[in-house]
C-alpha cells in the first residue's frame, strides 16, 4: 500500500518523529552545557583557592599548579573527620546547605547564615618541595545586603592568615567594593585568628586597627555593616560549629 504523506497517518509519523528529533537535540545540548558549566566552576573553584592560598597564577596554567599543588578533600565538621575519597571538586555546598537531610541550623549563628552543611570542602596547598604551605577554608556570611562569599587560606601553624579572596556578594556598589580591593584584603596577611589564650579574636576594626593589633583589620569608612559581617563569618567558621575540629585534628596529626 502506497504512504501518503499528507494522510492523517502520515502527518503523525512526521509529528512524533520531529518530536523525537527535538528531544534528543535540547537533551544533548542540556548535557553539553551542563559538562561546560561544570568545567567553568571547576576552574573558578581552583581559581580562588590559589589566590586565597597566595599562589602567583599569573600567565601561568593554573588548572596544572593545582593538580600539582593542592589537595582538597570534604571534612565533617562536627568531627573533623576527612573524605579523601569524596569529588570535592563537584561537591554543591549551597545545595548541601539548603537540603535538611544534609544540613542543621547553627546552635549560634553569628553569620547569619539559618542553615550549615554538615561537611564542607578544605584545600590542602603544598609548596613545590611537597611540604603543607597553606589551609584553605570557604567562609560566608551575611553582610549588610548579601551573604558574602570567600576563601581564607591560613599557614601551617593554623592562625595565621596567609591571605583571603571574596568571590560573590552583593553589597552596596562602590562602598561594599571593597572586599574585593587587593589594597586591603593585603591587610589581612599576617594577621590571627586566635589570640595567645586560643580565642577567636579576629576582628575588623572601625577607625583603623593599631600598628600591634595582630587580630585586626582596619575596617572601611561607610561600610560598617559589611565589614561587621566579614568578622562574624571568620569567627563563626573558625569555631566550634565550624572548622575547629578539623583543625584541631590537624595540629594532632601535624605533630
Amino acid at each position: 500500500m502506497a504512504f501518503k504523506k499528507d494522510s492523517f497517518v502520515g502527518t503523525m509519523i512526521f509529528t512524533v518523529t520531529l518530536c523525537l528529533l527535538c528531544s534528543f537535540m535540547i537533551t544533548g545540548t542540556a548535557e553539553l552545557l551542563k559538562e561546560r558549566k561544570l568545567v567553568k566552576k571547576r576552574d573558578e573553584l581552583k581559581r580562588n583557592v590559589l589566590i586565597a592560598a597566595d599562589v602567583d597564577i599569573a600567565d601561568k596554567d593554573f588548572r596544572a599548579i593545582f593538580d600539582k599543588n593542592v589537595k582538597p578533600t570534604l571534612v565533617t565538621l562536627d568531627t573533623g573527620e576527612e573524605d579523601k575519597e569524596a569529588n570535592v571538586l563537584d561537591f554543591d555546598d549551597r545545595m548541601a546547605s539548603i537540603n535538611p537531610e544534609t544540613s542543621r541550623k547553627p546552635k549560634k549563628d553569628t553569620a547569619k547564615i539559618k542553615s550549615r552543611a554538615d561537611q564542607a570542602r578544605v584545600f590542602k596547598v603544598f609548596d613545590d618541595n611537597g611540604k603543607l604551605a597553606s589551609v584553605v577554608v570557604p567562609i560566608y556570611g551575611k553582610g549588610l545586603w548579601s551573604m558574602i562569599y570567600g576563601y581564607i587560606a591560613v599557614q601551617p601553624d593554623f592562625n595565621t592568615i596567609e591571605n583571603v579572596v571574596f568571590y560573590e556578594h552583593g553589597e552596596t556598589p562602590g562602598i561594599g567594593d571593597f572586599l574585593n580591593d587587593p589594597d586591603w584584603t593585603d591587610k589581612w596577611h599576617g594577621k590571627q585568628i586566635f589570640n595567645a589564650k586560643g580565642k577567636i579574636s579576629f576582628k575588623v576594626v572601625k577607625g583603623g586597627a593599631k600598628a600591634d593589633d595582630v587580630n585586626g583589620v582596619d575596617a572601611v569608612s561607610g561600610a560598617t555593616m559589611t565589614g561587621r559581617g566579614v568578622q562574624r563569618s571568620v569567627q563563626f567558621w573558625f569555631g566550634a560549629e565550624g572548622f575547629e575540629m578539623f583543625f584541631n585534628k590537624l595540629k594532632a596529626s601535624e605533630g
